[in-house]
């Protein structure tokens, strides 16, 4: 079962070698693949999230499991801060769509 869930995990999102890498920042692409949920995780740094393509999303609360649909522009920007909770996401568009993860590593 363990096999499965991660190569559900890497079907969702195809994480390439960051981008760019230092002791300050780590920059890396997402893909989100449709249909195929993002596992819950917690933040381990703040972060800025970029979207580089038009996209709709579910978002399950971990704590509700309410399902609230979310879309963002190509070049929208949100914040998330060190230990939030990066909740469960669901693409709902009918093709992949990426987003730049800068971490802030100091």
């Amino acid at each position: 079962m363990k096999l499965i869930l991660l190569s559900t995990t890497l079907l969702a999102m195809a994480v390439p070698a960051p981008k760019l890498e230092n002791d300050r920042v780590k920059v890396t692409e997402l893909v989100y693949r449709p249909g195929v949920p993002r596992e819950r995780s917690i933040r381990a740094t703040d972060q800025v999230i970029v979207f580089l393509d038009d996209c709709k999303y579910q978002r399950i609360d971990s704590s509700t499991q309410e399902k609230t649909v979310r879309e963002r522009k190509s070049g929208e920007v949100i914040w998330h801060k060190k230990g939030e909770d990066a909740p469960v996401l669901i693409n709902l568009g009918s093709k992949a769509y990426r987003t730049l993860v800068i971490e802030l590593t100091k």
